[in-house]
């Protein structure tokens, strides 16, 4: 029998009545909004699309709730160049990252099928992975090419 999986707002619920934290509408609101979109974010553009969709939430109440949801296991925090950017965690493919220099635009690089980092790094150093990130920087097609016609 198929273990049924649990929603994100599921996840939410119960990560905040297991910490006895308020089972806010601003939270779910802060959820919906960033799951409701792909790729990554930053605080200040979560907050400037919940502001244009008339959400009242305050930048203060974002930076508290996204620490919430990294710790209910909804979202993962990236430390780029450019500062925190932030995705969702459920529903997306296993992916590393690459970072163009020149614009600054993030591309997901889908990870190979064959390779299993956690188990190799597992078996030849002993550590047990909990998770890992690997973040390329480089110029993109679009830039390059960019430069090559000026």
């Amino acid at each position: 029998m198929e273990e049924k999986r649990l929603s994100p707002n599921d996840i939410l619920k119960n990560y905040l009545e297991e910490h006895s934290l308020r089972k806010t509408p601003e939270r779910f609101a802060i959820l919906d909004e960033i799951y409701s979109n792909s790729g990554h974010f930053n605080i200040e553009t979560l907050y400037e699309s919940m502001k244009s969709k008339n959400y009242r939430v305050s930048l203060a109440t974002l930076y508290n709730n996204i620490d919430i949801l990294i710790d209910a296991g909804l979202l993962v925090k990236h430390r780029f160049e450019k500062g925190n950017t932030y995705e969702k965690t459920m529903d997306s493919m296993k992916h590393d990252h690459f970072i163009c220099t020149g614009c600054g635009r993030i591309y997901e690089v889908p990870l190979s099928g064959n390779m299993d980092v956690n188990a190799e790094v597992s078996k030849r150093y002993g550590f047990d992975v909990s998770s890992y990130f690997l973040t390329m920087y480089g110029v993109c097609n679009i830039c390059k090419e960019l430069k090559n016609k000026k």
